[in-house]
């Protein structure tokens, strides 16, 4: 799979992430499952720069220059 996230997007994703897992953490119960799944999808496709769910649509957030086309 190739890498379909940009820069911006990750930077996004990792704060986004971070969030989820604090709040669930404070939240607890229920929520904490689900800032937890959520908080891990969204750091891990991050990480590697790859999200699945961007595939089906064909989006892709990165620069030629960061699919290192330019």
């Amino acid at each position: 799979m190739k890498r379909n996230v940009g820069n911006t997007d990750r930077i996004i994703r990792l704060v986004l992430g971070a969030v989820a897992v604090v709040l669930g953490v404070v939240a607890q119960g229920t929520w904490l499952i689900v800032g937890g799944v959520v908080g891990v999808v969204l750091i891990g496709t991050a990480l590697t720069g790859r999200c699945p769910a961007y595939m089906p649509f064909g989006i892709n957030t990165c620069s030629l220059k960061e699919r290192g086309q330019a």
